[in-house]
């Protein structure tokens, strides 16, 4: 698993702007958003795919074994702690956005402070 599944709360955030690609920046998350969702279903496919193929190689009817399943308190907090983490990586740039904001990071900030790097 990659490390991002193993610890939710590490967080990834790439400091400066974002290129954009359209006019709107809604479009720009709106698209990040896809992409996550269309990378953690292809994983999710792979690992359900593997697994199936596993136990039919064992004689388990794996379908039947899931429906039936009742999960503990354990199991359904890992989950939530999954489930937070989806989101997390899912809002991302929501997320990024608004810290910037809040901080009042803007264009003219950011260049100002290239401009002070660049000096010294």
């Amino acid at each position: 698993m990659s490390e991002s599944h193993n610890n939710p709360q590490m967080q990834h955030s790439a400091k400066g702007k974002r290129p954009s690609f359209y006019e709107d920046a809604a479009s720009d998350q709106l698209m990040s958003m896809v992409m996550v969702l269309a990378s953690e279903l292809n994983v999710l496919r792979d690992r359900m795919d593997a697994q199936e193929r596993v136990a039919k190689q064992h004689g388990i009817d794996l379908a039947a074994g899931i429906e039936a399943l009742e999960l503990d308190d354990e199991a359904l907090e890992s989950r939530e702690a999954w489930r937070q983490g989806f989101f997390s990586r899912l809002f991302y740039l929501t997320r990024k956005e608004a810290e910037e904001a809040q901080t009042g990071e803007t264009k003219k900030s950011y260049n100002a402070t290239i401009d002070d790097i660049a000096k010294a």
